[in-house]
């Protein structure tokens, strides 16, 4: 190591860029420790003398500002949106090409800047007084003779010249402080500007100048260890650059699976060991992924895109399953039929895939004054296009609003016909049928509406996988007719119905364990984080006699996967459209009833008969289980010389007459009330006597209420 020097970890970081990595580093300062490594990096990091630290990358973290009077530090983000001007070095430039070096390259506004010089300049006729200032307009290269830099002159009385100064031109120069603002990034990209001074353009922050100097994030493996660590360049270490010497040191690398699909297709197959897990929730239900740990080993047999579609069973009483199926299953599909449950479902078909049959599962009564059709269960429609319409949508003043509708046409049902009609009634059949077509009634069904349908198909034949892609839109309803042979067990067979959701190409490695190299699964990349590294290990099976794989084509997924994939396809779904405002006063109008609810009417025309769970008008008022109950009469008055009257005990009705007791005053009051309502009834003027008579069945519930309430 002789010959080399010893940097701050932050000022050798500093120099370094992407293009020029990895580089090993080594230790040179002793011992260090700092409790944040464990906290950023997951484990306890402690650099030693002599240790070899390899820099796989660098990211910019923060800048880091250090005030040149009070050597005070602190930090801000890379993303703050202050701006910054340069404080003019004290120290002269010996020549102009010195100080033009020192601009920033790369940004617009690295030109125009002033300089002055402390002596007079002479150049051909033109002389230049001591402290003049001149800005440097542009630097003119010319070939085969010196460069120059055209500056701009300001004379007397506003008078102004252009003078090319030759960049050997020496002297003393002063730059001149500008008026050219950079932000942290335009700083941090230029070596030039890193090492200036600055100052706040805003002077109430601070007038005070500072220094500025990145702070890295460093990716780094160590010597002997498998795992990557993080850690920020500012530690207080000194190391030393012995790439060129430490060449042959063998690091262990390791790799994300984004990072193995990056390597040649040469270095597969191979045998890789696991570092790091899968996290602790993999989107993934199979049994390899419980194999899947820290140390353990794999072979990559190799790398690709599998085209891949998701399915999911419908909801029923057991949880809802996921998977994750390639297009080269080998099993058979039969289409079913889709169940839609409001016209908005519908018209997302009618997109998807014109020439839509639907059949209506369920009554939809009709409102007239609402525009809504009416339908009957069993009415098949077929969904023609989408319109704009005018409805009524419940406005008592007559007005109409426009909303978006599905025209749909009323499929006639077609007539039976005799099976002895002779050849001459077929003619008449195709007339009838064609008069038939031209009669088709016409329906609007407002996209707001609710309704059932269910898809009429006509289609009884056996689809593979990769075949319902192409041919049919997605989603679409399936059921596994003929399982896939050649996987041992298949967990699609059972399922009454199965939703393709959508297809992905995705990027996955065809991976098995050694003990059992031949039954290989895909890994699908972006959906897995774990960290592998190359081994040199044999692969387990004999030199150039590879097993037949058998590869896993289906994969259960969690409902996280799903979700997942949901949003990355639909973020800029809209939704479907609110029903318009209604009128409070049409909730009065009456309904017109559908056809189906018509003949249910007709049907039960009969008298209806009394309930007689429902207690009638008049029992209802005196039943405890009334919601109006009137108020408790107060207690009778006793007096102090009287003794306290006794609660009687449960008799019969005619030893109720008999007792001696105190009657309930509850009961008397109520009957009071009752008594006197019907005394406000008219008498009959034909009535031979002159007192009111009271009917006898409400004799007996009057009495039936004074029990109930008196045993309460």
């Amino acid at each position: 190591m002789a010959g080399t020097t010893a940097l701050p970890l932050q000022q050798l970081i500093a120099s370094l860029d992407n293009t020029c990595l990895p580089k090993i580093l080594q230790v040179c300062s002793g011992v260090y420790f700092q409790g944040s490594i464990y906290e950023i990096s997951g484990s306890e990091v402690c650099f030693s003398t002599g240790d070899l630290i390899k820099v796989i990358g660098i990211e910019l973290l923060s800048v880091s500002f250090q005030d040149i009077i009070n050597n005070e530090k602190f930090e801000l983000p890379i993303n703050h949106t202050g701006l910054f001007k340069v404080v003019p070095e004290e120290m002269p430039y010996s020549t102009v090409e010195e100080m033009v070096s020192l601009r920033p390259v790369g940004l617009e506004s690295c030109l125009p800047f002033t300089f002055t010089s402390r002596s007079k300049m002479t150049f051909g006729n033109l002389t230049l007084g001591a402290g003049k200032a001149l800005t440097v307009i542009s630097v003119e290269r010319r070939e085969g003779d010196e460069d120059q830099v055209r500056c701009h002159v300001r004379g007397q009385q506003e008078a102004s010249a252009e003078v090319c100064i030759p960049l050997s031109s020496r002297g003393e120069f002063f730059e001149c402080e500008s008026e050219e603002c950079f932000t942290l990034k335009d700083i941090m990209s230029s070596a030039s500007l890193c090492s200036r001074r600055f100052r706040f353009n805003n002077p109430i922050k601070s007038d005070k100048p500072f220094i500025l100097s990145p702070i890295y994030q460093v990716h780094a493996i160590m010597h002997l260890r498998k795992n990557v660590l993080k850690f920020p360049s500012s530690l207080e270490v000194d190391v030393i650059d012995v790439t060129e010497l430490c060449k042959d040191v063998n690091f262990v690398t390791p790799l994300s699976l984004t990072e193995v699909l990056s390597q040649s297709d040469e270095s597969f197959p191979t045998v890789v060991e696991i570092l790091e897990g899968p996290e602790t929730r993999p989107p993934f239900k199979c049994n390899w992924l419980a194999e899947l740990s820290k140390n353990e080993h794999l072979v990559f047999h190799k790398k690709g895109t599998s085209a891949m579609v998701l399915l999911s069973s419908l909801k029923s009483r057991k949880a809802q399953q996921y998977f994750l199926v390639s297009q080269q299953y080998g099993g058979r599909f039969r289409r079913r039929p889709r169940e839609f449950n409001s016209v908005y479902e519908l018209y997302v078909a009618l997109v998807q895939a014109p020439g839509l049959t639907v059949s209506v599962t369920r009554n939809s009564e009709e409102v007239e004054e609402e525009g809504l059709p009416g339908l009957s269960v069993g009415e098949q429609l077929k969904v023609v296009r989408w319109e704009r319409i005018e409805l009524p949508c419940g406005s008592s003043e007559g007005k109409k609003q426009s909303v978006e509708a599905l025209l749909c046409q009323r499929l006639q049902e077609e007539d039976d016909g005799d099976d002895d009609d002779d050849d001459d009634d077929d003619d008449d059949g195709d007339e009838k049928k064609a008069k038939q077509e031209n009669e088709k009634e016409e329906i609007f069904l407002p996209l707001y509406m609710q309704g059932h349908f269910v898809e009429v198909l006509s289609d009884n034949k056996k689809y593979k996988l990769k075949d319902l892609g192409k041919g049919f839109s997605l989603p679409l309803d399936v059921k596994v007719v003929s399982r896939d042979t050649e996987l041992e067990t298949d967990p699609l067979v059972g399922f009454a119905c199965l939703r393709i959701e959508g297809s992905m190409l995705e990027p996955t490695i065809e991976a098995s364990f050694p003990h059992r190299p031949d039954h290989c699964f895909e890994i699908p990349t972006q959906w897995l984080t774990m960290s592998v590294s190359f081994t040199k290990d044999p692969l387990p099976w004999p030199s150039n006699q590879p097993p037949k794989c058998h590869v896993d084509r289906v994969t259960e997924v969690t409902d996280t996967f799903f979700y997942e994939f949901r949003k990355q396809g639909n973020s800029d779904e809209a939704p479907p459209p609110r029903p318009p405002k209604r009128n409070l006063l049409s909730s009065d109008l009456p309904k017109k009833s559908s056809k189906a609810s018509k003949k249910a009417s007709k049907a039960g025309k009969s008298k209806p008969q009394p309930d007689k769970g429902v207690p009638t008008k008049e029992l209802a008022s005196l039943t405890l289980n009334s919601k109006k109950r009137p108020p408790a009469p107060p207690p009778p008055v006793i007096f102090d010389d009287q003794p306290p009257p006794v609660v009687p005990r449960k008799h019969s009705a005619p030893e109720m007459t008999t007792s001696k007791a105190l009657p309930n005053t509850y009961v008397k009051m109520e009957e009071s009330l009752k008594i006197a309502s019907v005394c406000d009834v008219v008498a009959d003027e034909d009535s031979d006597h002159d007192y009111e008579t009271v009917d006898d069945n409400f004799a007996t519930m009057m009495k039936k209420a004074q029990e109930n309430v008196m045993f309460y």
